[in-house]
């Protein structure tokens, strides 16, 4: 059986926010069968040029992910919010196996189901290699981050 997931549909922009630090919490732990919790038994997603549904083709997909993607560390910041849609912006930086530091740029479309599960969620998403010493974050968010007012950088 799945379980709820508060806060639920229709959103709030403070409800909404709730959400998107949920999501940015849970991602950052970089345990993909807690975070494929967070999305409906037949969610369907677009990741960049990849498409996948359900939560086991999540937890593959996102443990391949965090294989390729070390030291991954994230922002998100609400962008809208609509009843049950919500878009977002974010920010990851992580470095490959090689030790070239990315730094990667994106938008997220998201719905939720009535019981506050994600059935549906579309990125698209930019890498720009960066140095080591240009690196924003280091690890999850500091609780002064967390903040209506704290905004990612743009560059």
């Amino acid at each position: 059986m799945t379980e709820d997931r508060p806060p639920f549909p229709p959103f709030d922009e403070n409800s909404a926010r709730q959400k998107v630090q949920a999501a940015e919490d849970a991602w950052n732990s970089c345990d993909p069968q807690r975070v494929s919790l967070a999305y409906t038994p037949d969610s369907i997603w677009r990741n960049r040029d990849v498409f996948v549904t359900g939560r086991e083709q999540i937890v593959e997909f996102l443990t391949a992910k965090w294989e390729r993607e070390l030291e991954y560390a994230l922002r998100k910041s609400l962008w809208s919010v609509n009843n049950n849609r919500i878009a977002v912006r974010f920010q990851y930086e992580c470095h490959d196996t090689s030790g070239q530091w990315f730094r990667s740029y994106g938008n997220e479309l998201w719905e939720f189901d009535d019981r506050g599960l994600m059935r549906r969620r579309e990125a698209s998403i930019n890498d720009v290699a960066i140095e080591e010493h240009e690196r924003r974050f280091q690890g999850p968010r500091h609780d002064g981050e967390r903040t209506p007012e704290w905004e990612i950088p743009l560059q």
